[in-house]
């Protein structure tokens, strides 16, 4: 059943009592980057692996995803600077325990590529808090394999 989480804003990315930040260079230029990761929401299962589906709202404004296993999120944009950074938070989701949610991917130059840095920060009861603790490693699996599958999706778009 879904629940509509207490709105936070972008100082929660500091804030947040668990906060997980990654990574990773890439050779995409930074407006590729960005363009993919903000602007290509429904291309988001393409390459971020445990997306199920991906559906902008209001001309982009909101969001909805899907993850492999049925956790939703509806989400609202809080920041969408092009080639810079692209952040939102979960206004409602079916995920257990999760008070507030605010992602953030940033994406700077690195030579003639780009670093992307993924912030994930969530709040909840002290037992979610302790998961997610927990499962951060694999959430940075998870993220520096999208990151390198979206890579190679942009790569093949250059090519062409």
């Amino acid at each position: 059943m879904a629940r509509r989480l207490t709105p936070v804003g972008l100082d929660f990315l500091e804030a947040a009592p668990v906060r997980l930040v990654f990574a990773r260079e890439i050779a995409a230029p930074p407006a590729e980057a960005y363009h993919a990761i903000a602007e290509q929401v429904p291309t988001l299962p393409r390459w971020f692996r445990s997306v199920k589906r991906a559906t902008p709202h209001d001309e982009g404004a909101r969001r909805t995803v899907v993850l492999q296993g049925g956790i939703r999120f509806e989400e609202t944009i809080l920041a969408a600077q092009p080639d810079e950074v692209y952040a939102y938070r979960v206004d409602e989701t079916n995920a257990p325990g999760v008070r507030h949610l605010v992602e953030e991917w940033r994406i700077t130059p690195a030579g003639t590529g780009s670093r992307i840095q993924w912030t994930f920060a969530v709040d909840g009861p002290a037992p979610l808090r302790a998961f997610f603790k927990v499962a951060g490693p694999g959430l940075g699996t998870a993220f520096r394999g999208a990151v390198a599958s979206l890579d190679k999706l942009l790569a093949k778009s250059r090519a062409r």
